[in-house]
């Protein structure tokens, strides 16, 4: 699937690395890296005192464009953590 503009703003506006964070109700630790030279890109969150996980990759082509590929859940599920997710204030 390809990934929206509002996924891709909200997906890039994340702090690199690990942070802490909010989607909703609920608390994650999240990790995003950049691969590849940032061609390629990672999210797995994990929810605090919880057992939500969230994880996607996200592949940035010249032919394709932004490919949104969730790992063993939907790409609804990872589209609408990322736009919900607030990061905690350093």
């Amino acid at each position: 699937m390809n990934a929206s503009d509002a996924f891709l703003n909200a997906f890039f506006a994340l702090p690199s690395g690990t942070f802490t964070g909010q989607a909703g109700a609920r608390r994650y630790v999240v990790t995003r890296q950049a691969m590849s030279g940032g061609k390629s890109h990672k999210l797995v969150a994990h929810e605090l005192g919880g057992t939500d996980y969230i994880s996607l990759n996200l592949y940035l082509t010249q032919n394709s464009g932004a490919l949104l590929r969730p790992c063993e859940m939907s790409a609804e599920k990872v589209s609408n953590f990322v736009l919900m997710l607030v990061p905690d204030q350093p």
